[in-house]
């Protein structure tokens, strides 16, 4: 079974320390492989089998708002 990818805008990701604590919340998020994040963009690749809610919600509750992306 393939992973599936999400896509997310996040605010607040300002440097690599972002990105770490934003890694570190989502390793807690069952069915989450890997996730690339784009400083400049202010957007989230996440590949896994997670719900995307809690995706969004696990970073949202570490201080970095995030929407789940139509695109």
């Amino acid at each position: 079974m393939n992973a599936s990818e999400t896509r997310l805008t996040v605010k607040g990701l300002k440097c690599d320390g972002c990105i770490a604590r934003a890694r570190e919340a989502l390793s807690r998020v069952p069915g989450v492989l890997d996730a690339e994040f784009d400083l400049k963009a202010g957007t989230a690749l996440v590949k896994g089998h997670a719900d995307p809610h809690a995706i969004a919600r696990a970073l949202t509750d570490t201080g970095y708002p995030a929407e789940l992306s139509s695109s």
